[in-house]
């Protein structure tokens, strides 16, 4: 999972639970933007326990699995993509 996949899934579970990016912000004393960035995967700076206090308030926990060495499907699909547009 990249920064973007996990930004996307941030705001994925946000939304499930009906919170606004400001209700976050103001509970977990953080800027909006500081959320909007994660969400949009372009913040690669936000600190590791900002992340986890994030996740902690939507009920989630941060987990850690080794890495397969096999590709995902979606790693499949997006390489038979490219050899497709050559």
């Amino acid at each position: 999972m990249d920064l973007k996949e996990f930004g996307t899934h941030i705001a994925q579970l946000r939304k499930e639970k009906k919170i606004s990016q400001a209700q976050l912000a103001h509970d977990l004393n953080i800027s909006r933007a500081t959320i909007s960035s994660l969400e949009n995967g372009i913040n690669s700076n936000i600190g590791i326990k900002t992340v986890l206090n994030i996740l902690d308030y939507l009920g989630y926990e941060l987990t850690c699995k080794e890495k397969s060495p096999f590709p995902t499907f979606e790693e499949l699909k997006e390489e038979r993509a490219r050899e497709l547009q050559k």
